[in-house]
């Protein structure tokens, strides 16, 4: 399946500055709703937020998009060093912090009503410590298939994935394959989602995880859970394998009516 066959009509491009003088490029998507909103609700907007070495323009990012918009108008960027934006990737750091309190932000600028966060993978991380660190918190978070700690060497996946970050020929070759540009490696580790997960309430939480995630064991969701608090709702997923890739229309639609009653329940 290419970009084209998952082309929605209505979308428009956008760029966003981030306030490091990074430009984050994106797209938004109109909301596709079956029916209107009851009197009195409020419309949601979602900000949704790539795993690493994807892109917007990737057809399983597309595909989680699509499914959204039918709760509400979706608006998402290509992190820093991905895709078409500027700047090199910071792996999940504060700079990734700053490109998604952008992405709320200017969605707020066009007159988002509410606006919930959704990330996977390397974006879940980074919306969990946006929204607990960010100038321009969510009225809502998901994370989907996120970390808990750094330096993750568990799993064969996640060695790979060391090997692409901390090696010269590993660096050549996702330049060159998946076009990712990574900044310097971090001097200070940056706080973990792991430590700043339970600053999120009262802003509703939910935590997503499928029991058959290859990167990421569900000791880290347990971790987060149970950090986050009772206030966090926390699902895992049978049979869910990882982030986009792994995502289904079912799950994608669970979360979205999460969101619905979330905000107007």
């Amino acid at each position: 399946m290419t970009r084209a066959d998952l082309a929605v009509a209505g979308t428009r491009a956008v760029t966003v500055r981030v306030d490091d003088e990074i430009d984050l490029v994106g797209i938004v998507l109109p909301a596709e709703l079956p029916r209107p909103l009851p009197a009195g609700a409020r419309s949601l907007t979602f900000v949704l937020a790539h795993g690493f070495t994807n892109s917007v323009s990737r057809a399983p990012f597309l595909r989680v998009a699509g499914w959204l918009r039918r709760f509400g108008e979706v608006r998402a960027l290509d992190f820093r060093g991905h895709g078409r934006s500027g700047g090199g990737s910071g792996v999940g750091g504060d700079p990734e912090l700053r490109d998604i309190d952008a992405g709320v932000a200017a969605a707020r600028a066009d007159g988002a009503d509410a606006v919930v966060t959704v990330g996977l993978s390397m974006g879940g991380g980074a919306a969990l410590r946006q929204a607990a660190l960010g100038r321009h918190r969510p009225d809502a978070v998901v994370s989907v298939s996120a970390v808990s700690r750094w330096y993750v060497r568990d799993t064969w996946p996640m060695r790979r994935v060391h090997w692409l970050l901390e090696t010269t020929a590993g660096r050549r070759l996702g330049s060159r394959l998946v076009r990712l540009r990574l900044d310097e490696p971090w001097l200070t580790p940056p706080p973990a989602p792991l430590e700043v997960v339970n600053g999120i309430a009262p802003t509703p939480l939910l935590l997503v995880h499928g029991d058959r995630d290859e990167y990421f064991p569900l000791e880290h969701f347990r971790t987060l859970a149970q950090a986050a608090g009772p206030t966090a709702t926390a699902w895992v997923v049978p049979g869910f394998g990882h982030a986009e890739s792994g995502a289904t229309a079912p799950l994608v639609e669970r979360i979205g009516r999460w969101a619905s009653a979330t905000i107007n329940g």
